[in-house]
């Protein structure tokens, strides 16, 4: 019988933990993108072999490369500062407060447009549903209630589904939450981030719905009754393109417009007292 002499084990290839983090990141933003690698390959025209390095935390990702695969997995500028943070870089996009001086004509452009809306009520929204500006419009639907959830940061899905905010007053309140609820959880799943998806689950909470329904119309109608009229509404978003600042990124302009001539009339009567 021979023995065998073992010889000295191969060196493996050591992982960085910020590779490994920003790796395993990127491919978690790809299965939650229901994306293969090869079909990512496609549309980033990045070899199928350097994203399973990349992966796999066995090749380091340069900035451009973590930037360029955000882009094509479409992820939103906080998380793919994120990104870069665990793959041991700088951020690369600024986190503006929305009393910046270097986007004050932007805020102003913008609240030139809440007004423009006007008698239909109009909000700017973060990214998480917090009120930046509102137009006077909305000061009418807000009536009545609670002065603690109107205290800032006022989170308007809250303020809906809340017994203490509008929702003594939504007529068709399982609907309109279950519109909001879905909301939530298209847009958890777009940014996973965390606050959208304890966002959901406490208006999951508060209305006690873990399933929504679809909407029974062609249109999600929010049917409030403002001072004895009883105004029916439906909801427009629009959101800024090709932001580079995180804030603004997430900002959006919802405004309500009147689903019939009677909330047209409504909304004329009250904005003008």
């Amino acid at each position: 019988m021979t023995s065998k002499v073992m010889g000295p084990t191969p060196d493996r290839p050591t992982l960085s933990p910020m590779t490994d983090a920003v790796g395993a990141l990127l491919r978690e933003w790809r299965e939650s993108r229901a994306l293969s690698q090869q079909a990512l390959s496609d549309v980033s025209t990045v070899s199928t072999r350097h994203l399973s390095r990349v992966e796999t935390g066995l090749a380091r990702p340069t900035p451009q490369m973590i930037l360029h695969l955000s882009e094509h997995l479409a992820i939103p500028l906080r998380e793919r500062n994120r990104l870069l943070l665990a793959g041991g870089y700088a951020p690369r996009y600024p986190d503006g407060a929305p009393d910046a001086a270097d986007n004050a004509q932007i805020w102003a452009g913008l609240r030139t447009l809440l007004d423009a809306h006007l008698p239909h009520p109009a909000l700017l929204l973060d990214d998480y549903w917090d009120v930046i500006d509102a137009n006077t419009a909305v000061d009418v639907l807000l009536e009545d209630c609670s002065a603690e959830l109107l205290e800032p940061p006022i989170n308007v899905i809250r303020l809906c589904v809340h017994p203490e905010g509008l929702a003594p007053r939504i007529r068709n309140l399982a609907d309109w939450s279950a519109h909001l609820h879905r909301q939530l959880r298209h847009r958890a799943a777009q940014t996973r981030d965390p606050r959208h998806q304890a966002l959901a689950e406490e208006v999951a909470a508060l209305t006690g719905s873990q399933d929504p329904p679809d909407s029974p119309g062609p249109v999600a109608v929010l049917e409030l009754t403002v001072r004895a009229e009883t105004l029916r509404l439906f909801s427009v978003a629009s959101r800024l393109t090709m932001a580079t600042d995180v804030l603004l990124d997430g900002v959006h302009l919802e405004t309500f417009l009147p689903g019939d001539a009677s909330t047209a009339a409504a909304l004329r009567r009250l904005t003008a007292d």
